[in-house]
């Protein structure tokens, strides 16, 4: 697709950077099949190829409106069409350009800029701990649409004591420590088992993936560099890798070096971190030895469902299923659709609920043919809003391997 770049726009590194990505697309529309938002809503501006015209119409001149602001914004950032893309499309890349220059040109209402500010400073904020253990305990008295967005209070457990020679660094994350504090736990107990310490940097946060995609590109960044800083004195004495439990942390982590390849003082250092970065799965090959026979895997089946961070974001498939279905444990995907996106997607579910919950219980519904004994996952959004919408336990897959290695 050829591009014409407005004055704006040539010869910057954002014009460079788009016009590459535009150079790929060849409009062929396979992108639409798998998009989950077109599925819904059947209209072109709310896929893949007709936001790319939209951006491609900015980047040479053509002033936004509200009307692309609004398609772009109704967009998951799933990433799914980048898996089904035969061109290589980065389709991810290109609409956070897109969503920001949206941003900087058409302002919002002054309800919609107040909810997206609340959410990217709430959420990242220090407050957010004791307003979640404030909520959670008046959960019962909370509306419904307030009560989804709450768990129930959930006891962390022990943090396992003993020291190994192999070490790896943990994101403890910026909402899960409040809201699901057993995940991380989880994590420690089961690399303890398999002869692995887990450490965690006090000063690191939110990966940046909360600021950076509610248009706070700058905001996003700088948490980026604070993790870096924070991370870098471990990195420097020898941390074999830097693990995520949440795949949207871990495709934002893995992407630092991306975001921060026009800063000099951080380029390379963000580099080395994306280098370092692995999601939890991707250690499963590895430790499933080590805990053969330590295992006791719950009886009746587990129904997976990959987040989208996990199989188009960092385009990990099928680790999660074969390596806990070599300890034992029975788990499946759902039959169809399991390449689609459960709405969750961040802070989407607040954002976009009418769509989010279209897909939820879209999801659900061929989740729930599996008829499992519980729902397993690798993230925390993708956890917390399959759970508001049904009666089976959703919970993270360590979680699951933890219980079984503690009563074996």
């Amino acid at each position: 697709m050829q591009t014409n770049l407005s004055p704006e726009f040539k010869g910057t590194a954002e014009g460079e950077e788009a016009e590459a990505i535009l150079r790929k697309c060849v409009h062929c529309g396979f992108c639409t099949a798998t998009c989950p938002t077109y599925q819904l809503l059947g209209d072109e501006l709310d896929g893949p190829r007709g936001r790319i015209y939209l951006i491609k119409q900015m980047l040479e001149g053509e002033a936004p409106t509200q009307k692309t602001q609004l398609h772009l914004d109704r967009c998951l950032t799933c990433r799914n069409c980048e898996s089904t893309c035969p061109s290589g499309v980065q389709y991810g890349k290109l609409v956070d350009i897109g969503r920001r220059i949206v941003e900087e040109k058409v302002p919002r209402g002054a309800g919609a800029a107040a909810l997206r500010w609340a959410l990217k400073e709430g959420l990242t904020s220090p407050l957010f701990s004791p307003a979640m253990k404030l909520g959670q305990a008046v959960r019962g008295l909370l509306p419904a649409a307030l009560k989804d967005k709450v768990p129930a209070k959930q006891d962390a457990g022990r943090w396992p004591a003993r020291e190994h020679a192999r070490k790896v660094l943990l994101l403890a994350g910026c909402v899960q420590p409040a809201m699901m504090p057993n995940i991380n736990s989880a994590t420690a107990r089961v690399l303890d088992a398999a002869g692995i310490q887990v450490l965690v940097a006090a000063q690191a946060g939110c990966c940046g993936a909360v600021k950076f995609h509610l248009n706070d590109q700058e905001g996003g960044r700088a948490q980026m560099r604070a993790n870096i800083d924070a991370w870098w004195p471990l990195v420097q004495q020898g941390v074999e890798a830097i693990v995520m439990n949440a795949s949207g942390c871990g495709v934002t982590v893995k992407e630092y070096a991306h975001h921060l390849q026009h800063d000099s003082g951080y380029a390379d250092k963000a580099r080395r971190i994306s280098e370092l970065t692995r999601d939890l799965s991707e250690l499963l090959p590895e430790i499933s030895g080590a805990l053969r026979g330590k295992v006791r895997p719950t009886q009746g089946l587990l129904a997976f469902h990959p987040p989208c961070t996990l199989q188009h974001g960092q385009q990990l498939r099928g680790g999660v299923e074969k390596h806990l279905g070599e300890l034992g444990f029975t788990v499946r995907v759902a039959p169809g659709e399991s390449h689609l996106c459960c709405g969750s997607a961040g802070t989407y579910s607040v954002l976009q609920p009418e769509i989010a919950h279209q897909l939820r219980d879209r999801k659900l519904g061929h989740l729930g043919e599996l008829q499992p004994q519980a729902i397993v996952s690798a993230n925390i959004g993708c956890i917390t809003h399959l759970q508001s919408g049904t009666a089976t336990p959703v919970r993270h897959w360590v979680e699951v391997l933890d219980e079984a290695i503690a009563g074996s």
